[in-house]
């Protein structure tokens, strides 16, 4: 018996036999070619090609999966018609004379490192289908099928990595479990397994020897076992037993209140990046969405987008809410979320330089777009305005006297909008500081745990030799986090927790206890909170 040590993205308990998958090897090499256009064509062959290839994956995944999952592969089929990805290959074949493999590789690798340096977990995700889509061209350039992910008896799926193509495409009365070397716990895959209820493990070195051998993966710890003895199987067994027993308990906790045993309502509400994390929003029964990250609209695409656009997307939002709270973050890009048509200037240090409000100041035309769209959209719902980065009383009242300009605008216009709370992010030591004069200019509160952690601990989060120093348990963080809720608090201001904190259930009652008015967690941590809310005196 020999024992890995990865990281969950997925609990549960899986034991059975391992089905090792090899991805087929590409030459990707660099290659002088003569014919330009011919290579062009080639290319936009090959393209076409994944394109109906991706339709299809998508008809068996809306009829398999569920159409949101499905959608997945829709947006993969748009992405090969993004402009700045074909003209970087376009390029790099006409320009460059280089070959269709080398310049699909290069450009794929370039564009998924883009997305993966960005400090948004639903930006950073996209890395995954840019990964898919050029390795998916890749294949057909060379003429190669991947391996047949499909077994007459149930298996352990392991490989060094997994797309959301190669996920969905599985057998699931057949799939135990998977276990890879690369993914994260918010890849598509990870949200593909949670789905489909397949315990993951991710960070393990994979071994082509395995294949064929019994084995057992524990989703709760993040180890592989290879070759578990009798005693180690029937400790599993009984952590999947219980497993089933709280995911049944769980269910069970679906239209119940969020209220402590003495009586005390919390707001649990959940964390979206695009219009279709609403559903899951919606299944996992959440109160309302207490952050709405807007950056999608503006990440990976060369222009701006335009009022109606944005409008659109939270007009649908605010919509499917029917009535629920629906917390808008205005624009939180710079720093690591980059948009090159931005025309951001290099920084040596981009955390703390030109990013969110900001680039918005400054940028009021920009900025006013954006609040046109969301006021408007707040005539279909329950919408409320949250603005990042905050560190001073004159930011916010400079917002102040720009969210009124543009009420009267749409006023003079006959457009109609609702009564809209305008609220601020609690993510720097210095809005902590001031925070009892913050809260005498708005209406709520939504700390920020994550950046808060970052800027109290003056470490970067982004570097992974300080991932031991950084502790969002420490002591001053939070005292920061109560002596927000207090100054909100004085003047009647809600305070919320919508950073990576808010679904730590080991605090939750320390959060209560301080009176922290609402928690926003992912929607699959929502069920889970709740428990612990109602568990809490």
């Amino acid at each position: 018996m020999k024992k890995y040590n990865g990281k969950s993205i997925y609990r549960g308990v899986a034991v059975g036999s391992i089905k090792y998958y090899r991805k087929v090897e590409i030459d990707t090499a660099r290659r002088e070619i003569t014919a330009a256009e011919a290579e062009v064509k080639r290319y936009e062959d090959a393209r076409d090609a994944a394109i109906r290839q991706l339709n299809e994956v998508y008809e068996k995944a809306k009829h398999e999966v569920d159409k949101d999952t499905a959608e997945i592969f829709e947006v993969q089929a748009m992405m090969l018609s993004d402009d700045d990805y074909n003209d970087s290959i376009w390029k790099m074949i006409r320009e460059h004379h280089d070959n269709a493999e080398y310049a699909v590789q290069t450009t794929g690798d370039t564009f998924a490192k883009t997305f993966s340096d960005m400090d948004d977990d639903y930006m950073k995700a996209r890395s995954f289908d840019i990964k898919d889509i050029s390795r998916r061209i890749l294949c057909i350039l060379s003429g190669q099928e991947p391996e047949s992910l499909t077994s007459a008896t149930p298996f352990i799926l392991a490989a060094d990595d997994l797309t959301p193509a190669e996920t969905v495409q599985l057998d699931k009365s057949k799939v135990l479990a998977f276990v890879t070397k690369y993914g994260s716990s918010n890849s598509h895959t990870a949200i593909l397994a949670r789905t489909m209820n397949i315990p993951a493990v991710t960070g393990v070195i994979v071994n082509p020897e395995w294949n064929g051998k019994q084995a057992a993966v524990d989703g709760f710890t993040g180890e592989v076992i290879i070759e578990p003895d009798e005693e180690t199987l029937a400790v599993l067994k009984k952590k999947r037993a219980e497993e089933e027993e709280r995911r049944e308990r769980l269910m069970e906790l679906k239209g119940k209140d969020d209220v402590t045993k003495s009586g005390r309502h919390i707001s649990l509400y959940a964390n979206i990046g695009s219009v279709n994390d609403v559903e899951a929003v919606l299944e996992n029964d959440a109160a309302g969405i207490g952050l709405f990250r807007s950056e999608f609209l503006y990440i990976g695409r060369d222009t701006y987008p335009t009022e109606e656009e944005q409008f659109v997307a939270y007009k649908n939002v605010a919509r499917k809410m029917k009535g629920k709270k629906v917390v808008i973050r205005t624009l939180d890009i710079g720093a690591d979320k980059k948009a090159d048509y931005f025309k951001l200037d290099h920084e040596e240090n981009p955390a703390m330089g030109f990013r969110a409000i900001r680039i918005c100041l400054e940028r009021p035309e920009l900025f006013k777009t954006q609040l046109r769209a969301i006021y408007r959209a707040s005539a279909f719902g329950t919408v409320s305005i949250m603005y990042p980065m905050i560190t001073s009383l004159q930011e916010v009242r400079r917002i102040k006297e720009i969210s009124a300009e543009v009420r009267s605008e749409l006023s003079k216009e006959n457009i109609s909008y609702g009564n809209v709370e305008e609220g601020i992010m609690i993510e720097t030591p210095a809005a902590v500081m001031i925070s009892e004069d913050l809260a005498a200019e708005v209406d709520f509160f939504s700390i920020g745990t994550n950046d808060l952690t970052q800027y109290t601990l003056a470490i970067d989060r982004q570097n992974a030799k300080l991932d031991r120093f950084y502790d969002q348990h420490h002591p001053a963080v939070l005292k920061m986090i109560k002596m927000t809720v207090e100054s909100g608090h004085k003047h009647d201001c809600w305070v919320g927790i919508c950073g990576e904190l808010g679904a730590d259930t080991t605090l939750t009652e320390t959060f209560i206890g301080m009176g922290i008015d609402e928690l926003s967690v992912s929607p699959a941590s929502v069920l889970t909170v709740r428990e612990k809310i109602r568990e809490t005196a």
